[in-house]
């Protein structure tokens, strides 16, 4: 008795088509724009800190010359958050944008970001100072606590700077409580920070093109959602800034 046949269909080939709509292409392209403005932005404003960084592989050596360089990157920070502040009214706000910020926060962004730094290279110089020491084993932890939170409370100030540009000690106090309130937000944005810069140190120009703007733009939401939260959910008003 025999079987039948099976009769084998050949199988067409079918393209793949990705059904995207017109409205997420352009939040496609406007999130890239965004990326890339903020990319070049910070490889500007930053541009002598990495060339020295590029020639000099072990900037701990020369505290005092890299010290001064990373001054520039509380002005960079700042016109970066106010620039992703400025992209909430226009997606593809223009990279000119970003730059004109940069001028008009530079003066009181330099002012508050530079007692941060030096209470950072105090901190790291005791640090370095009594590494191994009797006494270091009960200061070193200290130090360390010292060091995070002064890097935390400045990315904070300058995230504060760029929604309100009046500079006060209640800006900067403001930074320190919320980096301290709200500590968790304050370690993920300091290990975002760590791993953004890893990443830049072991492949710059794929990570200048690529890890900034999206790291500073995670950092630009929780520095909001910490200050927000100190605010009690509402703005300081420019008034109250004085008093």
């Amino acid at each position: 008795m025999s079987t039948p046949s099976t009769q084998s269909t050949p199988m067409t080939g079918r393209r793949l088509r990705l059904n995207v709509g017109h409205d997420s292409w352009d939040l496609i392209w406007s999130h890239v724009h965004r990326v890339l403005v903020v990319n070049l932005g910070v490889a500007v404003t930053n541009l002598p800190l990495l060339l020295a960084l590029a020639a000099e592989h072990q900037p701990w050596r020369y505290p005092v010359f890299f010290g001064l360089l990373s001054l520039g990157a509380g002005p960079s920070l700042a016109a970066v958050f106010a620039y992703l502040r400025r992209t909430a009214d226009d997606e593809r706000a223009p990279v000119a944008d970003l730059f004109r910020g940069y001028r008009r926060l530079f003066t009181r962004a330099l002012l508050g970001w530079t007692p941060f730094v030096l209470l950072i290279a105090v901190a790291a110089t005791d640090l370095a100072a009594l590494w191994g020491t009797a006494l270091g084993s009960a200061l070193v932890p200290l130090l360390t606590v010292v060091i995070l939170l002064a890097l935390s409370s400045g990315v904070v100030a300058m995230a504060g700077l760029a929604d309100n540009p009046t500079l006060s000690r209640h800006t900067l106090l403001a930074a320190c409580y919320a980096s301290v309130r709200r500590w968790p937000l304050a370690l993920l944005n300091l290990g975002l920070l760590g791993v953004s810069l890893a990443l830049v140190n072991q492949a710059p120009l794929l990570g200048l093109a690529v890890v900034p703007g999206c790291a500073l733009f995670v950092l630009w939401r929780d520095c909001g959602a910490m200050l927000e939260s100190v605010r009690g959910g509402g703005h300081v008003a420019p008034g109250e800034e004085h008093t």
